[in-house]
């Protein structure tokens, strides 16, 4: 990951700081089962101990672009950067 992501991905989460959770989802990010996402993903969440978790949170940057991680109330613990939106799949065109 370059350093000019690392700085978009922290100017977006500034940015989100001061919404609330249902703010944060009317712009196209939201909750996903784990049981959606690719295997290899699945794997990731197991060897990191995280497997015991039901749901992860998708924070839509573009089109594509995702940030993964869990939420638990206020807080979001950040997973993977998903440039491709190859995490979990979408049949939608330009997602």
């Amino acid at each position: 990951m370059t350093k000019e992501i690392v700085v978009e991905i922290a100017k977006k989460l500034g940015q989100l700081e001061g919404q609330n959770w249902e703010q944060i989802q009317r712009g196209g990010s939201h909750p996903i089962s784990v049981s959606k996402i690719i295997k290899e993903a699945q794997k990731r969440l197991a060897e990191l101990k995280l497997d015991d978790t039901d749901d992860l949170f998708s924070i839509r940057f573009s089109g594509r672009e995702r940030l993964w991680g869990i939420r638990s109330r206020n807080l979001f613990q950040v997973l993977w950067w998903d440039p491709e939106h190859k995490i979990c799949p979408s049949a939608l065109k330009h997602t």
